[in-house]
């Protein structure tokens, strides 16, 4: 296989484990009123039903982070660039996602004011974690 196709397989399962991580971060603070502290309506059960199409969606959009590393000469802070890539799906979460397609309001402003920064920090453990996950696989 060659190592660009190889990176894309890695990028994809490191997008797959930091969506896992993310998921469990946000049904955390779900489950332990971190949500509802912030005002936002937003506690998502933790099943099958819910995980894998987010796992499936974060390891998509770890496809789209291997632009980003995918040159040799890229190959350096893959934290630090999946953090800033990881702006991409909360935008995407807020100005798409919520407003049109679940019909929650722009930002998704009807879960509640702070819904905007809980899906950021959200996006942010799955950056890092997608960053790490791929560092770690990829190696040297």
């Amino acid at each position: 296989m060659p190592k660009s196709s190889a990176l894309f397989a890695v990028c994809f399962v490191a997008g797959l484990l930091g969506a896992l991580v993310s998921s469990t971060a946000l049904w955390a603070a779900g489950e332990y009123g971190v949500s509802s502290l912030l005002g936002v309506q937003l506690a998502p059960n933790f099943k099958q039903s819910w995980l894998f199409p987010q796992m499936m969606i974060g390891g998509l959009w770890g496809l789209g982070y291997f632009f980003t590393v995918g040159i040799p000469r890229h190959r350096r802070h893959w934290i630090r660039k999946a953090l800033w890539f990881s702006l991409l799906p909360s935008a995407f979460t807020l100005f798409y996602l919520y407003p049109y397609v679940q019909h929650k309001g722009l930002a998704g402003f009807e879960l509640g004011m702070l819904t905007p920064l809980l899906i950021f920090l959200s996006n942010l453990v799955w950056g890092f974690f997608t960053g790490f996950f791929t560092r770690l696989f990829w190696g040297r």
